[in-house]
């Protein structure tokens, strides 16, 4: 294979998540009081891009800010993580989006997301960052933009010979052209189980097996603290365990999970050692609270589970 560019490109949100603590969530129709708010940088693409640097690797991002204070406060902190940001487009009439996160005493979170600009980013920003994608050993995909953009950046990166990882997030229909590119699909049990519909019978080996007969080329289903379980069709799916946490804030971590994976991946990994790795990165990323600000460098890994 010809020598690349980039390790890692996302096309992907870039977001602002505004962070409050809960002793718990309200039911409907009831207040709680809340910590102060925190402001931290996210968005699933900015947090893989920005985990992935992190980690060492060379990362690019192809996304849309607005031309608002928050998307100055985002841009500012992709650069300083050493995020190519080449193709960061800012979109002057829309506000830059925003993620609302409640994050509850155990560490759980619930979230909503107003997409922004992000819903703005289409194939013509993919035409115009067609050699950044082309360049990328892995390309890195989630679903808090456009599908269009998605599948218009899979192809081009298809095209190019890259490895296409799609994090089915926030879970939604996607065309079979884009699972048979996926190398791998990786989901939580949740997003599994929306996929499969009737075959998401709650077991994640089914499950990820069933993922792989679904369409993809492989597929990772994430466990969270368990693990993760990983399926290429070509033996019988593969259970890795999780180094163990105490969580503070499990925001960003299925980010960090899937930027570590993309990057092993690019360097050459077999799946089972990247998802290794990645699961030491995604329980290292549970210890600090924020997205962003709780990636760990390669120094602040936890040793992997024998």
């Amino acid at each position: 294979m010809r020598s690349r560019d980039w390790d890692v490109v996302v096309v992907g949100s870039v977001n602002a998540d505004l962070v409050v603590g809960v002793d718990r969530r309200p039911a409907p129709g009831e207040t709680v009081l809340g910590s102060d708010l925190a402001t931290h940088p996210g968005g699933k693409g900015a947090n893989q891009a920005v985990a992935a640097a992190r980690l060492g690797g060379r990362a690019g991002l192809v996304g849309r800010v607005g031309g608002d204070g928050h998307g100055e406060l985002l841009r500012g902190a992709l650069a300083a993580d050493g995020v190519g940001l080449a193709h960061l487009a800012t979109t002057p009439d829309a506000p830059t989006g925003v993620a609302l996160i409640t994050v509850g005493p155990d560490g759980d979170n619930s979230i909503i997301v107003s997409p922004g600009a992000n819903a703005r980013l289409g194939p013509d920003d993919v035409a115009a960052a067609r050699a950044m994608i082309a360049g990328a050993a892995v390309v890195s995909f989630q679903l808090e933009v456009p599908l269009p953009a998605v599948l218009a950046a899979a192809r081009v990166a298809a095209d190019a010979g890259g490895r296409i990882v799609l994090n089915l997030s926030p879970p939604a229909p996607v065309p079979d052209e884009l699972l048979a590119l996926c190398d791998p699909l990786v989901v939580n049990e949740h997003e599994a189980a929306y996929l499969l519909g009737e075959d998401g019978d709650g077991d994640p080996r089914a499950m990820a097996a069933a993922l792989v007969r679904s369409g993809p080329r492989s597929a990772v289903v994430t466990l969270g603290a368990d693990g993760v379980v990983i399926a290429d069709g070509a033996a019988a799916p593969v259970r890795i365990a999780s180094p163990k946490a105490d969580a503070v804030d499990t925001t960003g971590a299925g980010d960090a999970f899937t930027a570590a994976l993309c990057l092993r991946l690019a360097r050459g990994d077999s799946l089972p050692d990247a998802a290794r790795y990645a699961a030491r990165a995604g329980a290292a990323a549970v210890r600090k609270a924020g997205a962003q600000s709780s990636f760990p460098t390669p120094e602040e890994l936890p040793p992997a589970v024998p």
